[in-house]
């Protein structure tokens, strides 16, 4: 089974000789799963001819916001209801749950609540799981017909399910703690408050259910469901 990577942002460039790309992150954690990969770099534009040109698809994070002004992203969306329509299976990872909610009539914005970094636990219908954040964007406003299938006290929608044709998370499961930490150290200072970073950073090492998401979103590919 062919999954099309479309991916929406870059890795920071200090970061990027130890973590790859978003692409070699969910190539990693989908491994072993008997899928094939091919990535196209929409944020610089590259985009498949056609939804039938990978057996499904899945949409990276990214740094970018869904409602800021870049020229890729009205394509973007209009692919995402393209592929909707050709009922090929859909699969987005924070930036990519909200610009698919965005794409189908949702409301995405940036939450007043602040940011959510580090690993996290978020109640799914199966039982807890944690898994690692960094966003301040969320969905606020599901599209019509998503069922909200994760939340926690901060983040009400961290995953939906729209029915037999997309499944959706807020939270970062190609994410161990290698990524995270880098992003403490170089990025974080000035964006998010002290405080927050040093809790994350002491968060590091927690256990993760990184296998449980990965599962979720190979079974989503191959029938449809997540459980």
């Amino acid at each position: 089974m062919k999954i099309g990577i479309l991916q929406t942002g870059k890795v920071p460039d200090e970061l990027r000789d130890e973590t790859g790309e978003y692409p070699v992150m969910f190539e990693s954690l989908l491994a072993r799963q008997g899928f094939d990969f091919q990535t196209w770099a929409v944020v610089d534009g590259a985009f498949p001819d056609a939804p039938r040109d990978a057996d499904g698809w899945l949409i990276t994070g990214s740094r970018h916001g869904v409602y800021e002004d870049h020229p890729w992203l009205p394509p973007l969306e209009a692919f995402i209801r393209d592929i909707i329509a050709a009922d090929v299976p859909l699969v987005g990872v924070c930036f990519g749950h909200q610009v698919i909610a965005q794409a189908l009539g949702g409301h995405v914005e940036k939450f007043k609540g602040g940011w959510s970094i580090g690993p996290q636990v978020y109640d799914f219908p199966d039982g807890q799981k944690t898994i690692q954040a960094w966003h301040q964007d969320q969905v606020i406003t599901p599209p019509e017909g998503a069922q909200t299938v994760a939340r926690n006290d901060f983040c009400a929608h961290a995953a939906l399910l729209y029915p037999g044709k997309a499944y959706t998370v807020q939270p970062h499961p190609e994410f161990d703690d290698v990524f995270p930490a880098g992003l403490i150290a170089t990025r974080g200072r000035g964006v998010v408050p002290d405080a927050q970073l040093e809790a994350a950073q002491a968060r590091l090492g927690t256990p993760l259910d990184r296998n449980d998401i990965a599962q979720q979103i190979g079974l989503f590919f191959r029938e449809r469901k997540i459980s």
